[in-house]
C-alpha cells in the first residue's frame, strides 16, 4: 500500500468512525481543539485494530495526531 493509499485508507476508517470530526479541513488537529483526548484514545484504538500496530506512548504527539498526513507516517513508522 503506498502512502496516498494509507492516508485514503485511514481517512475512510476515520470518518466513519468519528463523523463529527472534519479530518480534511485541518492539518492542526489537536492545536484547534478540533480533536479532545477521548477523540484521540478512539484514534489510537482504530489505527491498532485495523493495522495491527501498538502506539507507544511517546509516538502520541501533537505532531503525529495533527492530520491525516501524520498519523500515515506514524502507521508507516510503526509498521516497519
Amino acid at each position: 500500500m503506498n502512502r496516498t493509499e494509507l492516508e485514503q485508507k485511514i481517512l475512510e476508517l476515520l470518518t466513519e468512525e468519528f463523523p463529527e470530526v472534519d479530518f480534511q479541513s485541518s492539518d492542526s488537529l489537536v492545536d484547534d481543539g478540533l480533536l479532545d483526548s477521548l477523540t484521540i484514545t478512539g484514534i489510537i484504538a482504530a489505527l491498532s485494530m485495523e493495522f495491527g500496530i501498538a502506539i507507544p506512548y511517546e509516538e502520541i504527539i501533537e505532531e503525529n495526531f495533527n492530520s491525516i498526513s501524520g498519523l500515515a507516517g506514524l502507521v508507516e513508522k510503526l509498521q516497519n
